[in-house]
């Protein structure tokens, strides 16, 4: 089915007339906050919500109980990541963000454990599911944090010890890693 476009008339196309309707809309809303924000103060118009700003980064919008974050991987008691190499949330990521390398634990229990695990950021598009498909519950986007502000790329890809912080919300170099893969190795 094609769409037929309507044909701009002349005062739209010299956009001078909607660079006004936009002015005046912003002016209005402007006013009227003002206003109503005014009759807050002195206690009249309560019954009229006006609009308000939220200071961001020092003051937080509370996200939703289910809304995806950054990753984080979780840990068995001996702080050794739940992950065992499975590959399913590598197979499920329809963005190809996550590079896996699997090694032999020495734990005899433990089948295999990520001896390399990176997620590029950057090429992650947050639809979770590399949670959904993990079976062993290993990988999560519960950390609250939505921001992914680097100055390079290259920081955007966080290898294991980064999924493995405690808080994460540090740069990288500020902490030492949670988990260190020579732990593994005797």
């Amino acid at each position: 089915m094609k769409i037929q476009r309507r044909e701009m008339s002349v005062l739209e196309r010299v956009y001078y007339p909607e660079i006004i309707k936009g002015l005046w809309i912003t002016s209005r809303h402007f006013f009227k906050n003002l206003a109503l924000h005014s009759l807050h103060a002195v206690g009249l118009a309560q019954g009229h919500a006006a609009m308000v700003t939220i200071e961001y980064p020092d003051v937080r919008r509370p996200s939703p109980p289910a809304s995806r974050t950054r990753h984080r991987l979780t840990r068995r008691a001996d702080g050794t990541p739940k992950c065992v190499a499975c590959m399913m949330c590598a197979t499920a990521c329809p963005s190809d963000c996550i590079y896996i390398e699997a090694g032999e634990h020495p734990d005899p229990a433990i089948e295999k454990y990520p001896v390399r695990f990176d997620i590029d950021m950057s090429k992650c598009v947050f639809c979770g599911f590399c949670v959904e498909a993990c079976p062993k519950d290993a990988i999560r986007m519960d950390t609250g944090i939505v921001e992914l502000g680097w100055h390079d790329r290259r920081d955007l890809i966080f290898d294991i010890n980064h999924l493995m912080r405690e808080d994460p919300s540090i740069p990288l170099g500020d902490t030492p890693p949670a988990f260190k893969l020579t732990q593994l190795v005797r």
